[in-house]
């Protein structure tokens, strides 16, 4: 009876043993796992009944599991590509034809080029990359729009040359897509006001960012100039206002959150992104100063548990610190990862609200 209870701490204990409660297909490839009462290994996404975890082994490869005289479960084939792999693999290439497409395709159009029904190919679609085909290709728009509106000769020419059908569709969007209007993003923030001002916090230098509508930039780093140069290659054009009094107050208020997370940050912000970067960005937000979540706990918040890559490359986009607190994400094990601003400061950041 003592070694039964040994055998479950030990496999409890062991980090892979979540992944296969939960049945995590990002963990498919990195180990299987083995039932010694049906002998056969599976993945660690196999929907087949939950096994005790007393009768588990864990193993690096197929190969290993074989050679410890077990089978490949018929479910799950933990040799062969998972249909979750297939499925991934189908939406990545349906992707490069929304991205090569000189127009919008119909959803019954692309999901015949890809060999699938409109329906599952919609459902798998956006449980993988957290939107729909329609929104996809319309955030592949707004980037290409990005693209070529500083070398364009006109904003209509950008407007057709990224694929939109209808002026009126891009005029509709724009203000969350660029944060200013189309004629200055064009000229490179041309005749837009810029208000900032750097200062120093624990973390090193921090830059503080504001448009008319909001904080647009908090950007965390070594070396104060480079910070300014990074804003200023991102507005070019841009009236960037610095040495502002009534600013410095300001970015007094951020350092002040960053040195003391519990206090808050009530700040109007311009966040520009697409629909599922905000999406993401909104659930950051609620994540409250000394708790964490997972990327697949966002994934799950924002109503698409599969897109856990999706919700990582929002989280890289996202170019406010702190006030859009991405450093609170981290993986399903509890280990940091990457963090636009460098993994340190997010230890820090951590490390910091943790102590409140």
């Amino acid at each position: 009876m003592t070694q039964v209870t040994e055998d479950i701490t030990e496999t409890e204990r062991d980090p892979r043993w979540q992944y296969v409660l939960a049945r995590d297909p990002a963990s498919d490839g990195d180990f299987v796992y083995g039932v010694k009462t049906s002998g056969v290994y599976c993945r660690p996404s196999c929907p087949s009944r939950q096994a005790k975890p007393q009768n588990v082994t864990f193993y690096r490869s197929p190969e290993e599991a074989e050679a410890a005289g077990l089978r490949a479960c018929l479910r799950c084939h933990p040799k062969g590509q998972s249909s979750t792999e297939a499925n991934a693999a189908i939406v990545a290439e349906a992707c490069r034809i929304i991205e090569q497409a000189d127009e919008v395709l119909h959803l019954e159009d692309l999901a015949a080029r890809v060999g699938m029904s409109p329906h599952y190919f919609h459902r798998q679609f956006k449980a993988i990359t957290g939107v729909t085909p329609r929104a996809y290709a319309a955030a592949h728009r707004a980037g290409r729009v990005r693209a070529e509106l500083p070398g364009s000769s006109s904003v209509t020419d950008a407007i057709n040359a990224a694929g939109f059908n209808a002026s009126s569709r891009f005029y509709e969007q724009s203000s969350d897509m660029l944060g200013m209007p189309p004629s200055a993003y064009k000229n490179g923030g041309k005749d837009a006001d810029i208000r900032f001002a750097v200062g120093q916090c624990t973390l090193g230098a921090i830059l503080v960012a504001q448009s008319n509508r909001g904080i647009c930039a908090i950007s965390l780093g070594d070396d104060p100039d480079a910070l300014v140069r990074e804003l200023q290659d991102r507005f070019p054009q841009a009236h960037l206002i610095g040495d502002d009094p009534g600013f410095a107050s300001l970015i007094a208020k951020v350092v002040g959150f960053v040195e003391a997370p519990g206090v808050g940050l009530d700040l109007p912000l311009d966040i520009q992104g697409t629909a599922f970067q905000i999406r993401v960005w909104q659930a950051l937000r609620e994540i409250p100063a000394g708790q964490t979540a997972s990327y697949s706990d966002i994934a799950s918040r924002i109503g698409v548990p599969r897109a856990v890559r999706a919700v990582a490359a929002a989280c890289a986009a996202n170019r406010i610190a702190v006030a859009i607190p991405c450093h609170r994400v981290v993986r399903a094990d509890g280990r940091l990862s990457g963090y636009r601003w460098g993994v340190p400061r997010k230890c820090a950041l951590l490390e910091k609200e943790a102590q409140e």
